[in-house]
């Protein structure tokens, strides 16, 4: 309990709930600046008054944290910041000035880029904004610091269409990405030349060390990964590569993160260790290590989880300069606000955040209650015991958040991380001299087949880890509830491990059966739950009816799985059949018809309370409702566009109801 009692620790909780409640709330920025301001004028003037810090001291710090976190986030939302493009943009087609900042992963259909809004209508801007063009296309692919002048409109970034479909919308919003833009080669000019920037030089720099690195002798496997080592470089990874990462609970290892940060530090100290023989040798040692730090952050491209890596290991090596690198959980604490509160509040809310921070805080408690459980004797022994207990505790510690975003866990992730992680200091560092040695044309071939060949193990036993796909447990239903329930369960039972006392064990043992009081309520709500709905997919109909813990689908063609795992796992279905849509059902009472691209029906004297229009039947609509009088007219992805138009001003005409899936989302019948 000692941890709560820390200033940076408390600070930054309280830092954090302030983030939290502002990304709620969003208040208005002027009154949360002169609140923060009031909080910080009083907190100096009770500091003078008292000199040391009392009880309302410590109270007012607190809440002043939470406030700075609200005006922090608060800062970060477009319509708090004047020169946004949001206030600009008038809903037309206007001319916008853009410059590609990143070059994102691209999809089955499109190249993705991020882009700056420099200008809207030569207005000065800010604001960064989804670009994607056709893979299919004679578009050239950007590069960082490419710019252009686009004329069109902008679009919003759509929220899910589906239930319990992943948000992107959300998920982009926490990035500071709103709107989204489509290039094709009428909409837009190129501009010729366009002005270097540090992250431009930055890209080109690791382009061209790419560039290198496909000049030798690598296999396509090896050199993904390679790139993703050394560089945070993953477009590359070829897709069953990059599955069997995940299945084998490696795939941190393929992310330029904590991890590989942490093993460079260590063999940074341990290059410039002759450095301490000198005089004032340590604060040049700190300097050299910060600096070769940056320039790995460099060498990986600035991205977020290297930039959050980097200065969390920089507190670090400032604390071994101090000779306190024991108060670990201050230093982590004060990186932590730090990165909130200067770089940008919204990595809160992004996962490789909460991942990096949950290992390296579990790693710090939980290891040495490991490491008092046992004590062999036998070098190797105790060698092997130390990685493994470094593995469990990670993994203790980012468990809950894996099962809430990705809902499986892999059960051999001890064994990729007891063959791999040994060995990855030597294979970061050779890979490091590898590069070197490829930029300036150096590299023996010798060590570049030696490099091939270790890669090429390492993926070796990541595939046949991956490979015992009865250890893989998926689908895995985990709620936000029981991810809070599963931290206090944690955090309570790492307290009774280190001093066991009753009062300890009580509370452990009522968080318990909380969880599992929860998990039986949830159990209950889904047997007794029953729904029907039509999801929204392209050239497809879905219509899904949910009873108790069985889920049975109807579609025209094969049921999309993505869709129906989501569901599987949100509303915890066990046993899920199949079959093929039919022309009409009763539910609840009430009749629907469907009409599919035959355009078949009968006029019939039962009423028709739902009209569902798939697969783009030619008919006439108005002819249609006089013969059955729909009380409500649903369209779904599988129709075109220019049909769905027609439809729906046939029904705005008729003041009757209309619902198409691919606006309004799925359609739940009453």
């Amino acid at each position: 309990m000692r941890l709560l009692k820390s200033i940076p620790i408390k600070l930054t909780f309280f830092l954090i709930i302030g983030i939290l409640l502002g990304d709620i709330i969003q208040p208005a920025i002027i009154p949360t600046i002169l609140i923060v301001a009031i909080s910080l004028v009083v907190l100096w003037i009770l500091f003078r008054i008292h000199k040391t810090a009392s009880v309302s001291f410590g109270i007012l710090a607190c809440l002043t944290a939470c406030g700075i976190g609200i005006l922090a986030i608060s800062m970060a939302h477009p319509i708090n910041q004047p020169n946004h493009y949001t206030h600009f943009s008038k809903g037309d087609a206007q001319i916008l000035h853009l410059k590609v900042r990143e070059v994102l992963k691209p999809t089955s259909f499109s190249n993705r880029y991020v882009v700056e809004v420099e200008s809207v209508d030569k207005e000065q801007t800010k604001g960064r904004l989804l670009l994607s063009t056709p893979l299919d296309s004679n578009l050239r692919n950007f590069k960082v610091d490419a710019e252009f002048l686009y004329s069109g409109k902008l679009t919003p970034i759509n929220a899910p269409l589906n239930p319990h479909q992943f948000n992107y919308q959300k998920y982009m919003s926490h990035l500071g990405i709103h709107h989204q833009i489509r290039l094709d080669k009428d909409n837009h000019v190129t501009i010729k030349n366009p002005d270097p920037t540090f992250l431009g030089r930055v890209a080109a720099f690791r382009s061209y060390l790419i560039e290198k690195l496909k000049l030798e002798n690598f296999g396509d496997e090896q050199l993904g990964v390679i790139q993703a080592l050394l560089l945070g470089q993953r477009d590359d990874i070829l897709k069953d590569t990059y599955e069997n990462y995940k299945n084998a609970g490696a795939v941190h290892i393929l992310a330029v993160s904590g991890l590989h940060v942490g093993i460079l530090l260590l063999i940074i100290q341990f290059i410039l260790k002759p450095l301490e023989a000198f005089p004032r040798a340590k604060t040049i040692k700190l300097l050299c290590t910060l600096l070769l730090l940056w320039g790995f952050a460099l060498l990986a491209g600035f991205s977020a989880s290297v930039v959050r890596a980097v200065t969390m290991f920089s507190f670090f090596a400032y604390a071994m300069h101090i000779n306190r690198p024991n108060n670990t959980f201050n230093i982590l604490a004060l990186s932590m606000f730090f990165i909130l509160l200067v770089i940008n509040p919204r990595l809160l809310f992004q996962v490789g955040f909460q991942m990096s921070y949950a290992a390296v805080a579990a790693i710090v408690w939980l290891y040495p209650l490991l490491q008092n459980m046992w004590y062999p004797k036998n070098k190797v022994l105790k060698y092997l015991w130390q990685l493994l207990s470094v593995s469990i505790a990670a993994q203790a510690g980012v468990l809950p958040i894996s099962l809430f975003y990705f809902h499986q866990f892999p059960g051999l992730f001890f064994i990729s991380n007891l063959l791999i992680i040994p060995a990855l200091g030597i294979i970061l560092g050779m890979g490091l001299l590898v590069l070197f040695l490829a930029a300036i044309n150096l590299l023996p071939s010798e060590l570049t087949s030696l490099y091939n060949a270790i890669i090429g193990y390492m993926n070796k036993v990541v595939a046949w880890v991956a490979q015992q796909e009865s250890f893989i447990f998926k689908n895995i239903s985990f709620d936000a509830f029981q991810l809070i329930l599963s931290y206090a369960i944690l955090f309570l039972l790492v307290l009774f491990l280190s001093r066991a006392s009753f009062k300890k064990f009580l509370w452990l043992a009522i968080v318990i059966i909380g969880m599992q009081a929860y998990s039986i309520f949830a159990s209950y709500n889904t047997k007794t739950s029953e729904a029907l709905l039509i999801a929204h997919e392209t050239a497809n109909t879905l219509l899904l009816h949910h009873e108790g813990t069985a889920l049975n689908t109807f579609s025209t063609t094969q049921a999309p799985e993505r869709i129906i795992a989501d569901y599987q796992v949100a509303e915890r279905i066990q046993m899920i059949t199949h079959d093929s849509l039919a022309n009409s059902y009763q539910w609840k009472g009430k009749n629907i018809l469907i009409v599919d691209s035959a355009a078949v029906y009968t006029s019939s004297k039962e009423k028709i309370d739902y009209l569902v229009l798939t697969q783009s039947p030619k008919l006439n609509l108005n002819r249609l409702i006089d013969s059955i009088q729909p009380q409500k007219i649903i369209a779904d992805g599988s129709n075109y566009k220019s049909y769905v138009k027609r439809w729906a001003r046939t029904c705005q005409q008729r003041k009757l109801p209309f619902h198409y899936t691919g606006e309004k989302g799925a359609y739940y019948f009453e």
